[in-house]
């Protein structure tokens, strides 16, 4: 009961369930993360009321989470990542009220490697984010029509061919012999409408 009751259990408590959250965000669908980012957040709340909470501490917190996006999006990154990381210790090590105003509730090493921890995860996971958003996409699905790919089974309705280096379903309104090569003439979503093509000799 008394590691329940530790203004630094409740820190820990916040941090995780928070990170779990933006798991369950990221990778919706799992359940796991969702439950447990309900159940770690349900024992902070629980803690907090007990503890009260310093509200200049938490306006301070959430206001470090501004010079964190101008970081990300590569605007004077160093200085923003220090103002980041300065209000997320000092932020977190406040957190909770003290028998006196000066002393952190929160224990100072603690606040600084949660911080570091938490603050580094959350950059990893925006900048790859933002570098899987900026690059072009694999599938060039504008360029396939015209293409010339090679039926890879038979084809009346739907089959399979083989067309720049992918596999792909095809339908035909004619059959097309397996190993023939065929035409894509149209597209609907990841379905080709083919036809038969003879190659120039």
């Amino acid at each position: 009961m008394d590691l329940i009751l530790d203004p630094n259990f409740a820190y820990l408590l916040i941090v995780v369930g928070f990170m779990l959250t933006i798991f369950a965000i990221l990778t919706p669908g799992t359940g796991l993360f969702e439950a447990g980012a309900v159940v770690v957040l349900g024992l902070a709340a629980w803690r907090i009321i007990e503890l009260e909470i310093n509200l200049w501490a938490l306006i301070l917190l959430v206001l470090g989470i501004v010079p964190f996006i101008f970081a990300v999006r590569n605007r004077q990154r160093q200085l923003n990542l220090g103002l980041t990381l300065a209000a997320l210790i000092i932020g977190s090590a406040f957190l909770f009220p003290s028998e006196e105003w000066w002393r952190p509730a929160v224990h100072p090493a603690l606040a600084v490697v949660t911080s570091l921890a938490a603050g580094g995860l959350i950059w990893l996971m925006m900048t790859k984010i933002l570098e899987a958003e900026s690059k072009s996409p694999s599938h060039d699905l504008s360029g396939v029509v015209g293409a010339v790919g090679e039926a890879r089974t038979a084809i009346h309705d739907e089959g399979s061919v083989y067309l720049k280096g992918e596999m792909w379903t095809a339908h035909s309104e004619h059959p097309i012999a397996a190993g023939s090569h065929v035409r894509v003439v149209a597209r609907r979503g990841f379905v080709l409408e083919v036809e038969a093509f003879e190659m120039d000799e």
